[in-house]
């Protein structure tokens, strides 16, 4: 069976997407199973062995400059060349669906209007997966995928789960033992404060290593590095290298941002900070815990402007931190 999965962005989404493949492997050993993606994060699939072929689009380019539209059409038309007998739209939005029917099979899958925003979205597939809204991420992405293809995967497979993200590169002058901070996101209001984060780094006196991104990032960065003498900057390094550093690292602390789920793929201690945005993005394990604001969350109308996050105490991540270190 030849299986073409879509799921465009973001970093945290791809990643909640790729737990599915190997659930598809074990299930369907023979299949050809190939992944569309924004060319931005094609790094974050590469050398997954599940995956036979990563097809990159920029759809992103078409906001810049109209016209791209044709070379992005152009490109989906080149992959439907590859006949697929499955397409699964896993993003489930207007633009996912239409790639999806672009580029064409057989069974065009996805996700029915009553589980995703853009309801309209789900007139484009032939074949159509209940799951709510507001269930957790993971389950949504691992649902839509695995059913379209007759699997069933419970949660309790995926708390199981093996690692799935994989790295080519090698980083060097790296510390023996450290830590990670991945302190940005999208939103101001999901980032924990710097200075909480220098408590920690001090409370836990390990040397910990700060994932930056952005100049803004990296000016925050740069101050909280002064603080302490266990900050540091890690150099600023591609996805495929970041997934290297995240598989040494000893516990990753990090706001809800893609990152920070890597660890969670890469089966690495992790705690994930919470304030806007609801907990049931991810898994709680043995090894990957949350914190989690006061503020209620509508999954339905995301608040950009709850800064609750900013309340957490320091103590609360230093406490979990410790368990989970030793």
């Amino acid at each position: 069976m030849k299986i073409c999965i879509v799921k465009l962005s973001a970093m945290g989404d791809i990643i909640h997407a790729m737990v599915a493949l190997q659930f598809i492997k074990k299930a369907l050993p023979f299949s050809q199973i190939d992944w569309v993606v924004e060319s931005a994060f094609v790094d974050i699939l590469k050398n997954n062995p599940h995956i036979d072929n990563i097809l990159p689009i920029n759809l992103k380019s078409v906001k810049k400059k109209k016209s791209e539209i044709f070379n992005q059409y152009k490109i989906l038309k080149s992959y439907s060349k590859n006949n697929y007998d499955v397409v699964i739209d896993a993003q489930g939005l207007l633009k996912s669906a239409i790639v999806a029917r672009i580029i064409g099979a057989k069974v065009i899958a996805g996700f029915d209007k009553e589980s995703i925003r853009e309801g309209i979205a789900s007139f484009f597939y032939n074949k159509k997966v209940n799951i709510a809204y507001d269930a957790n991420t993971i389950d949504r992405n691992a649902t839509v995928i695995c059913e379209s293809l007759g699997i069933k995967v419970s949660s309790n497979d995926i708390l199981q789960k093996e690692k799935f993200l994989f790295s080519s590169s090698f980083v060097e002058n790296l510390s023996e033992i450290f830590n990670l901070f991945v302190i940005g996101s999208t939103w101001e209001s999901r980032n924990y404060p710097k200075e909480k984060f220098v408590e920690i780094a001090k409370a836990l006196k390990i040397e910990t290593y700060i994932v930056w991104g952005s100049e803004e990032e990296h000016k925050k960065a740069l101050w909280m590095q002064e603080q302490s003498e266990f900050l540091k900057l890690l150099p600023r390094c591609s996805l495929d290298e970041l997934k290297y550093v995240i598989s040494k690292c000893a516990l990753l602390i990090g706001n809800d941002t893609g990152p920070t789920h890597m660890a969670w793929g890469l089966n690495v201690p992790s705690i994930t900070i919470f304030g806007p945005t609801p907990t049931n993005r991810v898994y709680v394990t043995p090894i990957n815990k949350i914190v989690k604001s006061k503020s209620a969350v509508n999954h339905y109308k995301l608040n950009k402007n709850d800064f609750s996050i900013r309340e957490i105490e320091a103590d609360e991540i230093i406490k979990i931190a410790k368990e989970l270190l030793h």
